[in-house]
């Protein structure tokens, strides 16, 4: 997933974003909000975590606007208020959770998971396709019972194409999902993960096709 991190805190920034790339997704992190601003025009995001008091202004009137434009991305507000009145102010605006500062890493990635569950209509941790059973809360993928470990960039594109069966996903897209700005990306990048999940797909009657200049797509050979 793409994650848009606006927090002017840099420390907190950075470790934010190290933890949350280490589970495989890709961050884009803005200190202000007119850099946040500039984020939402040049990428679409899965999640946005907001810090509340800007160098600029509130996080809160940002999240206003941001709702008003029909902006439909989930939002996790970040702040040190801890009064229930400004739980509730959030979260009225539109915010889909709040999490108070200090907060613990693995609370932080909890929420963003059920954020992420409840916008997708999704109650369960497990997907399945043909005879594909994938555990994004395990990064397990079991080919007709037979479990295999995957890597956190292997568990991304996983979620992609398991969300999308027979949709072809161009390589652009698949980048943009699984790849922050800052982070340096080569042009087989994509190639090179796809065949990666390939490898752990071997044995299954799912495959990821490839469609030549267009990109890729889950598909499933007949029994």
């Amino acid at each position: 997933m793409r994650f848009l991190l606006v927090e002017d805190n840099r420390d907190l920034a950075a470790s934010v974003k190290a933890r949350l790339s280490m589970d495989g997704h890709g961050v884009d992190v803005a200190h202000s909000l007119a850099e946040a601003g500039e984020c939402l025009q040049a990428a679409s995001y899965d999640l946005i975590l907001l810090d509340i008091m800007l160098p600029d202004g509130d996080g809160r009137d940002f999240l206003a606007r941001h709702r008003k434009a029909e902006g439909a991305t989930p939002v996790i507000v970040m702040t040190a208020r801890s009064a229930v009145s400004d739980r509730v102010d959030a979260l009225d605006t539109g915010a889909d959770d709040y999490i108070t500062k200090p907060f613990d890493f693995a609370e932080l990635e909890a929420r963003c998971r059920a954020v992420l569950r409840r916008r997708g209509g999704v109650a369960q941790a497990t997907r399945a396709f043909a005879d594909l059973v994938f555990d994004q809360m395990a990064a397990t993928l079991a080919v007709a019972g037979d479990l295999r470990d995957l890597r956190t960039r292997e568990m991304r594109l996983m979620e992609l194409f398991i969300a999308a069966p027979g949709r072809i996903l161009s390589k652009e897209h698949l980048l943009d999902r699984l790849f922050s700005f800052s982070e340096p990306v080569s042009d087989n990048a994509i190639e090179v993960y796809v065949g990666r999940l390939r490898k752990k797909m071997l044995g299954s009657r799912a495959r990821i096709e490839t469609v030549r200049g267009l990109g890729y797509r889950l598909t499933e050979t007949p029994e």
